[in-house]
């Protein structure tokens, strides 16, 4: 799990939500409304849902452009239930929430290079599968 979740308020504009990612080095913002996450931006909705589509970077606001609902995962969730809904529901990345609180993400791409380091791991011991 990474912890590096970075927040964003709706209000925000889509030029403020591109450079905050390339500042805090992370492809996805979670949205706020009064303190609450309501969405989630992330660098395909800019590219799919604002580039080419004449709309002035300066003026449109991230909610207008996220996705929601967020989806979420338990901390107690095992890992087969958590690759089994990113591929259910053609998502990249899910947010874990402990108490209420959103306290990491899990994406499809690091799921992905622990689980080949874990096959690499074990093929080294000279286990075949």
């Amino acid at each position: 799990m990474e912890k590096n979740v970075v927040t964003i308020a709706g209000s925000s504009t889509v030029l403020e939500a591109i450079k905050k990612m390339v500042s805090s080095n992370v492809w996805s913002l979670i949205v706020e409304r009064n303190g609450l996450p309501v969405g989630l931006v992330t660098d395909r909705d800019v590219l799919r849902r604002y580039i080419g589509k004449d709309k002035s970077p300066d003026r449109t606001r991230v909610e207008d452009i996220m996705s929601a609902p967020i989806i979420s995962v338990s901390p107690d969730d095992h890992v087969g239930k958590i690759m089994q809904t990113l591929a259910e529901k053609n998502i990249r990345r899910v947010f874990v929430v402990e108490e209420g609180k959103i306290i990491g993400r899990i994406t499809q791409t690091k799921m992905f290079d622990d689980s080949l380091n874990v096959m690499l791991s074990i093929s080294s011991l000279g286990y075949q599968m």
